[in-house]
């Protein structure tokens, strides 16, 4: 049999498995589809097979909703500072280090004033990179003052918000302080007849949502974005009872009345552009 006549050594030549590069592509966390990134950055970062958007950077926020050139930002030289010592598994000082290296931010906040489609308008931007996105003293402090310069310019404000972390704990009483101080200089915008949009983006929770990002005149979420105040896990392990499906989604709150609109992110632009033209002289 040839079998038994094979020599005593078998070689199989094995061809060498041809490197493939890193980064190249990205997982949907929400349909699992494997997207080349390069197609995923055209559409905006928006999955094609189930429209699962992709968090944004302050950037890519700022380049997606402004005219070309337009923005100028505003109160760049605020930093945050460690308050309180905080200790934890690293410093406040050491993230706050490791954040900005990573991020290329000082803050999670960028604001400023710019055009969109030709009008001129005031925009802030959180970014749930840095640190989750968590409103500190900085945060706020960039926030008010842009409420503040957008009351005394008399223009529109609109603020995007993609803070999962709410209230930086690292700085205690001085970042909740911030809920009060965006909440009333939102107050003082108003008085005044002037617009606030407000635009969610997954995630917007805890300190965040419950003060300014809530106060909109119109508030604007984009699709399947986790919105609320603490997450669905902690409030059926308080309440031991079960949620609703899809409790928290954008599209659960639309639902019950709490957004006014789901706006997918390729039409955004333009459909504020639409609310300007309605709601401002």
């Amino acid at each position: 049999m040839a079998l038994f006549k094979k020599g005593k050594y078998t070689f199989v030549n094995l061809a060498k498995k041809k490197d493939i590069p890193r980064g190249l592509w990205t997982k949907c966390p929400d349909c699992g589809e494997l997207i080349y990134n390069k197609a995923l950055k055209e559409n905006l970062k928006v999955c094609r097979k189930c429209s699962y958007h992709f968090t944004l950077g302050a950037q890519e926020r700022l380049e997606l909703l402004l005219d070309k050139g337009s923005f100028r930002e505003t109160e760049s030289g605020i930093i945050p500072i460690d308050f309180l010592d905080f200790q934890g598994p690293k410093s406040y000082k050491q993230k706050l280090v490791e954040e900005k290296k990573r991020t290329g931010l000082s803050d999670a906040c960028i604001v400023g004033r710019g055009r969109l489609k030709a009008r001129e308008l005031i925009l802030g931007v959180t970014d749930s990179r840095f640190m989750m996105g968590s409103m500190g003293s900085v945060v706020g402090e960039k926030l008010t003052r842009a409420i503040e310069l957008a009351t005394k310019s008399r223009l529109p404000l609109i603020i995007v918000s993609g803070s999962g972390g709410g209230a930086r704990m690292q700085e205690g009483m001085f970042s909740l302080m911030q809920m009060a101080k965006t909440s009333a200089a939102l107050c003082r915008h108003s008085q005044e007849g002037l617009l606030f949009i407000s635009i969610l983006t997954n995630p917007t929770m805890a300190g965040v949502m419950a003060s300014f990002a809530s106060l909109g005149d119109i508030i604007i979420a984009e699709p399947k974005a986790l919105i609320g105040f603490t997450g669905p896990r902690v409030i059926e392990q308080t309440i031991k009872q079960r949620l609703p499906e899809g409790f928290q989604s954008s599209e659960f709150l639309l639902e019950h009345g709490l957004i006014d609109m789901i706006v997918a992110r390729k039409d955004l632009k333009d459909r504020i552009a639409l609310l300007l033209q309605y709601l401002t002289k």
